[in-house]
């Protein structure tokens, strides 16, 4: 029996200022042409709105090892940056000098040093307020379109396959994987214990899973080579969808809930805007004791927002809530982010009920690892 916990709560939503980590190893050789990258892509994230500052670094130990480190006003303006085709064609050039690189965020929680000092007078309170109380998963999802009428076959392809090994190593383990589809758009939702990369990697080297993604290659509307490291790499970046927020109750058990994921298409600039208000939502529900929700993962990139929910009992039973629109003025604001909202915005529980049935997702596989 899996025992009630702690209320977790993450989010990219508290305000407190952003630390990010780059760690690189170069090819040998490839030192000047990543110098002469790294200045070309300094002098474009200077100009990104929230960007502070960043520094470049290089290991004493092993001269192939290098360190890039970047402070940012808050989490948002760095996804935003991120997540965009700017960032995408910005590092280019970095990736035929690299070996191998590992990505690493964390807000500020406290701060002593002349470094301080040197932070503007408005930035300085910005810090995170308390430590966060987490579960040892990072959760991360991939999203892509397939070609429109080839839905049902993909969809097929995609829930017959063996699952891979979750044991990545003594620290790593894939532990859950879940496949939605809206249309023809994909979202795969992985939870990892221990490294993301590694079990990334671990994964995208099993046969199985090679087989089943050389299989969707006809069908895919952005066109990839996986025998191209380039090719590979560019639609794993552009198919990314972040965690921005995520929320446990810790009100039930496993064996109560069921899995559901929710598809909300923002207009065009409003999806970070649309993705905190229901991570506000979110915060919100998670104090009702008596609600459904037990935890809610929110993803997002650029226009495109992913609910993943974990509900106890049916998902309709409380329509608004599943939703995330409670009360007629967030719900106005809901409507005036989303595409289509403000014409359609669901008032009564019938209406929201409709709307959360356009809104769900098709579960297309789930799958936990044994000992989860």
């Amino acid at each position: 029996m899996t025992t009630l916990s702690e209320r977790i709560s993450q989010s990219a939503f508290d305000g407190s200022r952003l630390r990010v980590i780059l760690l690189l190893d170069l090819h040998d050789g490839a030192q000047n042409q990543f110098l002469e990258a790294y200045e070309h892509m300094r002098n474009q994230v200077a100009s990104i709105p929230g960007h502070i500052s960043d520094q470049l670094c290089q290991s004493i130990e092993n001269p192939s090892q290098w360190l890039i480190t970047s402070e940012w006003e808050s989490a948002p303006p760095f996804l935003a940056w991120v997540n965009s085709e700017e960032h995408v064609e910005t590092v280019q050039p970095l990736h035929s000098c690299v070996r191998d690189t590992r990505s690493l965020r964390f807000s500020v929680l406290r701060e002593t040093g002349a470094a301080f000092e040197n932070v503007p007078e408005p930035l300085k309170g910005r810090l995170q307020s308390a430590p966060r109380l987490g579960d040892g998963v990072v959760r991360h999802a991939l999203t892509f379109t397939v070609k429109p009428g080839t839905e049902d076959i993909v969809a097929k392809i995609l829930a017959d396959y063996d699952s891979p090994q979750a044991r990545v190593d003594e620290n790593t383990r894939l532990r859950r994987t879940s496949l939605f589809m809206h249309g023809n758009r994909v979202v795969r939702a992985v939870e990892v214990e221990g490294d993301l990369m590694a079990a990334l990697r671990h994964v995208s080297r099993q046969p199985e899973v090679r087989a089943v993604e050389e299989a969707i290659n006809p069908y895919l509307e952005q066109d990839r080579d996986l025998a191209d490291p380039d090719s590979a790499r560019m639609f794993f970046t552009r198919a990314a969808l972040p965690t921005v927020h995520h929320v446990k109750a810790g009100r039930h058990t496993a064996e109560e809930l069921e899995r559901h994921a929710l598809f909300y298409q923002a207009k065009e600039g409003c999806g970070m805007a649309l993705a905190r208000l229901l991570a506000g939502q979110d915060e919100e529900a998670a104090e009702d004791i008596a609600g459904p929700i037990e935890s809610s993962t929110i993803f997002q990139r650029d226009d495109v927002v992913v609910r993943l929910l974990e509900v106890s009992g049916p998902l309709d039973a409380q329509p608004a809530q599943a939703l995330g629109i409670g009360g007629a003025r967030k719900a106005a604001v809901f409507g005036r982010l989303l595409e289509g909202g403000a014409n359609g915005l669901p008032t009564t529980d019938p209406e929201a009920a409709r709307f959360l049935s356009q809104a769900e997702m098709t579960l297309v596989t789930d799958r936990q690892a044994p000992d989860s």
